[in-house]
């Protein structure tokens, strides 16, 4: 089933987010990057909680850090995917799609729906194989 999804508070995202957007910055770069941030030591105490945590890692230039994501994005985006499907849609995925595709309509490309419709013919496989 994979691992289980990575339990990060809504700072720490918002840090990640930025960071991925940046692909490497400092502490006083990350703070600019987020909308209303928390003090610079409160920023560095966060970065240094993710590094603890193995989501960012640092490399220092003269007196600075410069910190990055260690995680592929993909991965961190389904990781983040895996907690808002459990934490705001009672563990079901069909609630998240079915918002999404509620919301999100209007925007959809034809090649975006016959995406969505290969994945919903594999998962009706995987349901029928088992």
């Amino acid at each position: 089933m994979g691992t289980p999804p990575l339990n990060l508070s809504r700072r720490e995202r918002q840090l990640i987010e930025a960071l991925f957007r940046l692909n490497e910055a400092s502490v006083a770069q990350v703070r600019e990057a987020i909308d209303d941030p928390p003090s610079y030591s409160s920023v560095r105490a966060m970065l240094t909680e993710l590094v603890r945590k193995e989501q960012v890692t640092y490399r220092q230039q003269g007196k600075r850090y410069l910190y990055r994501p260690v995680a592929a994005r993909a991965k961190v985006a389904k990781g983040m995917l895996a907690n808002l499907v459990t934490n705001f849609f009672r563990g079901r995925p069909s609630e998240a799609i079915c918002a999404l595709l509620e919301q999100q309509a209007g925007r959809l490309t034809p090649d975006d729906i016959q995406r969505i419709k290969q994945q919903i013919e594999r998962a009706e496989a995987e349901v029928n194989d088992e």
